[in-house]
């Protein structure tokens, strides 16, 4: 198994690269977005790698970091993704803009990318999920669903004060006092309550 290569780069012509390792010229793929952070050619370069041996090809992908070749080894062990989807899948996304499209079950974005249709963007999804929470990039993936419950808390939170609001004012046109109108919507209210339930639970509470 080749895992990692230190050498000479010789050769850049997306999606391929060329390097000189040690008088060994190895050839590659490597997905679009990981050019840019590629050194010149005639620099020193190193190239994580992940080796595939077929009936009638031996294929070998590079990657700049660990952690892009991680994310590429999950992804091709999806159902129907094979290496080429998978470089493509990292066409136009870093890791860590994919782990975000899969924690935030953001199919409109995946369907930007080449070759992906709505029904592999769904599987991505639903099988990424759970592989990236065990794997190399529980704290990413973890922070963001984090940040995603967060929101939706704060969410809540702000339609639970709007219909307290709404059963005091409803109150108020009753001709309840301010003060015992906030007292008891209060008292009963509830985080899925709605200003209707509220005013009818106020209104039996002081009958």
């Amino acid at each position: 198994m080749i895992g990692r290569l230190h050498g000479i780069l010789l050769e850049k012509r997306p999606p391929e690269l060329l390097m000189d390792v040690n008088g060994v010229g190895y050839e590659m793929q490597m997905p679009i977005s990981c050019f840019d952070n590629l050194p010149n050619v005639g620099r020193k370069v190193i190239i994580y790698t992940h080796f595939i041996i077929r009936g009638d090809a031996q294929l070998l992908y590079g990657f700049n970091t660990l952690k892009e070749r991680a994310l590429f080894r999950e992804v091709i062990k999806t159902n129907g993704i094979g290496p080429k989807l998978g470089l493509n899948i990292l066409y136009k996304m870093s890791a860590s803009q994919f782990i975000s499209c899969v924690a935030r079950e953001d199919i409109s974005a995946l369907l930007e990318l080449p070759g992906v249709g709505k029904k592999t963007a769904k599987r991505l999804i639903l099988e990424m999920k759970d592989r990236l929470k065990d794997g190399n990039f529980e704290g990413p993936i973890n922070s963001i669903l984090n940040e995603s419950a967060l929101n939706k808390k704060l969410a809540l939170s702000q339609v639970h004060a709007h219909a307290q609001e709404e059963a005091i004012s409803a109150l108020l046109a009753l001709g309840y006092k301010p003060m015992k109108a906030s007292k008891i919507v209060s008292q009963i209210a509830k985080p899925d309550m709605t200003s209707e339930c509220l005013v009818y639970a106020a209104l039996k509470s002081m009958s």
